[in-house]
């Protein structure tokens, strides 16, 4: 008997789990809009005085409309740091329903 009722609470549970209504999907919220607008970064003189070359990372929240809302710089040398937040924050993303967090990496060759 005890074997019956707890086969019967697993089918039990089972059911309501599958036939729950599964939540809304999700835009995902990493680097899923597309560019408009970029703007190269000017090369700062003090790194091609020193010879100074790299790559800088920047996550970027980027507001509905298109426009950078606040951005924070994630590696790369402090010197070429200035000229890629000045740059990105000229950016424009295509508008989308949510804000959206973007990975951007801009490479500083002399």
């Amino acid at each position: 008997m005890k074997n019956r009722i707890a086969v019967a609470l697993l089918v039990l549970a089972l059911m309501l789990m599958f036939s729950a209504p599964h939540p809304p999907a999700q835009e995902p919220s990493e680097g899923v809009r597309k560019v408009l607008t970029k703007v190269i970064p000017q090369y700062p003189n003090l790194a091609r005085s020193m010879s100074i070359r790299g790559n800088v990372r920047v996550e970027v929240l980027v507001a509905t409309n298109g426009t950078v809302r606040s951005l924070e710089v994630k590696g790369g040398h402090p010197v070429l740091a200035d000229a890629a937040q000045n740059a990105v924050r000229q950016w424009k993303w295509e508008p989308s329903a949510h804000e959206t967090h973007e990975s951007v990496e801009l490479k500083f060759n002399p």
